[in-house]
């Protein structure tokens, strides 16, 4: 291992290190005390983003525990660089939304047309005055919806100063979102990453005064129902990954579980990573990225953060051992895949020396000499362009993607969504 991935391994172990987090929570609880400080916490709401709907639905109790301050702060959209193919990525936003507020019981307006954009402008100023008046954690939902039902009722002050000042602040903290929460040091993403603020609030005895539930919507796990064991025989679940994703990574084990529990033949379709692709991962991305995904993979008891990042020639090695293993042995392809991944993402093995690849290999069962041979078969790359548009034709650009049937979801959150249309399939099966 060079040098240079030698330094970034070992940077990525203190980024994501679990010690080295508690004792930065300590140092930022113990300041606030001393200080004599609210537990502040700032948020960024981006009123064109369905995921902020969402999330000012969860202010009024996140503002009703004992010793929270909530900052608001407008933002506009995120930049470029953060939202490759903007199009799809809004469009998708809308449907995912709309299906998470279903499957958390929330009541939202039509989200399947773009916000109009005078609406827009409206309720922004209308959001301005109730951050001027104390009142917007109780009032930015009903404010958001009425912008997402167009109406647009003329109050308040022009907000293109204010969303100025939330975007240079948010992107000062690190992040690019809307929807998120930022509270000493931690960045927290919507109603998906709440739960962890929420915990850690009642940890640091940040109570709720209203008497409500302490997580307001906790984590999903899956369900496995043992009526649906076997089921979906000869059905095809559809895995869309990458390499060099550590999202993917985390995903692997739940996947498997769910083709496994259901019967289902799982389809392991690999990508090249995003920026070989030609779409921008900036430092600010990989960060949070990284550090979200370690928050992850400790709930699911994964090992991860010795990371030797295997971008370029040890992805394109990896790949093709990947495609060999998929026509020869399933078993031993899905063994691989992990022992890739965890490879590069929890143990630090470099998969572009002779020796972290061989090791990677031969730990998923697979033959080494077998699987040197086939580096040379350059046949993979056109299998994965074809996944590639397989992917975008379902309507997802990223990954991890997975589809069962007609339902087709991006990201390891919605795991949820897929099993719900197997359980549904299980059920109407013989």
């Amino acid at each position: 291992m060079s040098l240079r991935r030698l330094l970034a391994r070992e940077a990525s172990r203190l980024v994501t290190s679990e010690h080295l987090n508690r004792l930065r929570r300590r140092i930022a609880e113990s300041r606030r005390r001393l200080r004599h400080r609210h537990h502040e916490i700032d948020y960024f709401h981006d009123i064109r983003d369905p995921y902020s709907l969402l999330a000012a639905m969860a202010l009024p109790a996140l503002a009703a525990r004992q010793g929270v301050l909530l900052r608001p702060h407008l933002v506009p959209p995120p930049p470029d660089w953060a939202a490759p193919e903007r199009a799809m990525l809004d469009a998708y936003a809308r449907k995912d939304a709309a299906s998470l507020a279903a499957h958390l019981g929330l009541s939202v307006p039509d989200l399947s047309a773009p916000m109009d954009e005078a609406a827009a402008r409206a309720g922004e100023r209308r959001l301005l005055r109730v951050i001027e008046d104390g009142s917007f954690a109780s009032s930015a939902a009903a404010i958001t919806a009425d912008a997402w039902r167009g109406e647009t009722p003329a109050s308040g002050s022009d907000a293109t100063a204010a969303l100025t000042t939330g975007a240079i602040l948010r992107e000062r903290l690190g992040h690019y979102l809307g929807a998120t929460f930022h509270y000493a040091g931690e960045w927290y993403w919507g109603l998906d990453r709440l739960h962890y603020l929420e915990r850690r609030l009642e940890d640091l005895g940040a109570r709720r005064r209203d008497g409500g539930p302490t997580i307001l919507h906790p984590r999903d796990i899956l369900r496995l129902p043992a009526r649906c064991r076997g089921r979906l025989a000869g059905r095809r679940l559809d895995l869309f990954l990458s390499f060099r994703s550590p999202y993917s990574y985390i995903v692997l084990p739940r996947v498997f579980a769910l083709a496994d529990h259901y019967g289902a033949d799982l389809d392991l379709r690999f990508l090249l990573p995003m920026v070989t692709r030609g779409l921008p991962v900036p430092a600010a991305k990989r960060l949070y990225i990284v550090r979200d995904t370690a928050r992850e993979a400790r709930s699911e008891a994964l090992p991860f953060g010795r990371i030797a990042d295997p971008l370029g020639e040890p992805v394109a090695r990896g790949l093709a051992i990947l495609a060999f293993a998929i026509k020869t042995d399933a078993a031993k392809a899905r063994a691989f895949a992990l022992s890739f991944l965890q490879g590069a993402f929890a143990d630090g093995i470099d998969a572009g020396t002779e020796a972290g690849l061989r090791q990677m290999v031969e730990r998923a069962g697979l033959d080494w000499n077998e699987a040197r041979a086939a580096l040379t078969d350059e046949g993979w790359r056109a299998t994965a362009e074809a996944n590639r548009q397989a992917m975008v034709d379902a309507g997802l650009w990223g990954v991890p993607s997975l589809r069962f049937g007609r339902t087709a979801t991006w990201g390891q959150d919605r795991l949820w969504l897929i099993e719900d249309a197997m359980i549904a399939a299980a059920r109407d099966t013989p």
